[in-house]
């Protein structure tokens, strides 16, 4: 299935069911084993592909339920190099609280470790015939993880950690395709908060510049996007904790840059779920070879779309881009952090997944 045939697909996490919230936190606590964790979750990612399978979707997942964040996949590979304030106490999906860690700072040079996803492919593999995409975060995401005062020992330059992290990804993308993977999504939410100004300021204030950060993002985006034999696309969301978002402002000042600089990108996907997010114009930019999604499901407020009101979002998006290179989806993930789902109801989460591909059927 090719770019142009996939109409519908989930951003990635889909809320956690509350025997995986509860199983995760016996596990933490030494009172069940890793084989009796694994048998839960791959029970909830069962349920989370047969969701998918349900509601009519293009491109399937495993709800990202073997992970307690998007970045979890980051976080697994270098787990020795990151610095550690006390644990959080967050709340539960299914009443009451646990425990989460709290990594501040890379301390240390990076290294390979486990490649998570692995398990997420091969686990899905056997059990559809629909295409399987694999999320994985920015190589710049670790910008949140470096701090001019803690870091500095391993990475003077904030962006020789980057690079380093885009090598330890290649690998786990060329891993992947190995095993017959041909889609993986980059989560890049570093990249798109930049449409806010304040988020540029905050950056440049950690001692990261956004000039290199734009420039520079784009080429080691791209380096992985150039990987053999896997179709990469690219989702620019803009915050997405516990129904709240942390930028604000359309793709303008962003797009053609990140169009033009990501030349082996296929597809981006992004967020236009409100008003937030600005007009469709930036989408004049698209290279008349790429495709967009549009993220016009929101999976931050408990009530579905009408679907003549999403049919008219879709003609307004299609006076800039060719109809026949949109997709439709959520806006992003129902829960990008285990942690923080969004205030929304596992009813409503289905609901808006079939919502996504009736709009498509419609298109």
């Amino acid at each position: 299935m090719s770019a142009s045939t996939v109409r519908c697909q989930a951003i990635g996490s889909l809320l956690r069911p509350g025997y995986l919230v509860s199983a995760r936190a016996e596990f933490k606590a030494g009172r069940i084993t890793a084989a009796e964790m694994k048998a839960v979750e791959d029970r909830a990612a069962e349920e989370a592909l047969r969701l998918q399978e349900a509601a009519g979707l293009d491109v399937v997942n495993d709800g990202e339920m073997r992970r307690t964040s998007f970045m979890d996949h980051l976080l697994a590979t270098v787990p020795g190099a990151l610095e550690h304030e006390a644990p959080i106490e967050a709340d539960s999906e299914s009443g009451g609280t646990y425990t989460v860690d709290n990594p501040i700072a890379v301390v240390e040079r990076i290294t390979p470790a486990r490649n998570i996803s692995v398990e997420e492919y091969v686990y899905l593999r056997g059990r559809t015939d629909r295409p399987i995409k694999i999320t994985v975060p920015s190589p710049l995401m670790l910008y949140a993880f470096w701090s001019a005062e803690r870091s500095s020992a391993a990475y003077p330059d904030p962006f020789d950690l980057f690079t380093d992290w885009t090598a330890l990804l290649r690998a786990q993308i060329e891993e992947l395709a190995a095993l017959g993977c041909t889609r993986v999504q980059i989560d890049a939410p570093d990249m798109a908060l930049l449409v806010d100004e304040e988020q540029r300021q905050a950056r440049e204030a950690l001692g990261i510049s956004v000039e290199r950060t734009v420039i520079e993002g784009c080429e080691l985006i791209d380096s992985l996007a150039a990987t053999p034999g896997v179709s990469v696309s690219l989702h620019l969301c803009k915050g997405n904790f516990r129904s709240m978002w942390a930028a604000s402002g359309g793709y303008d000042r962003l797009a053609k840059r990140i169009f033009d600089g990501t030349p082996h990108v296929e597809t981006y996907l992004l967020e236009y779920d409100d008003e937030r997010s600005g007009g469709f114009a930036p989408l004049a930019d698209l290279p008349e070879d790429k495709h967009v999604v549009l993220g016009l499901v929101s999976t931050k407020r408990d009530e579905l779309e009408p679907l003549d009101a999403l049919l008219a979002r879709v003609n307004e998006a299609a006076r800039y881009v060719d109809r026949e290179r949109i997709g439709v989806s959520p806006q992003c993930g129902f829960a990008s952090v285990a942690a923080g789902a969004n205030l929304i109801s596992p009813a409503m989460q289905a609901a808006k997944l079939f919502r996504v591909a009736e709009l498509a059927a419609a298109l």
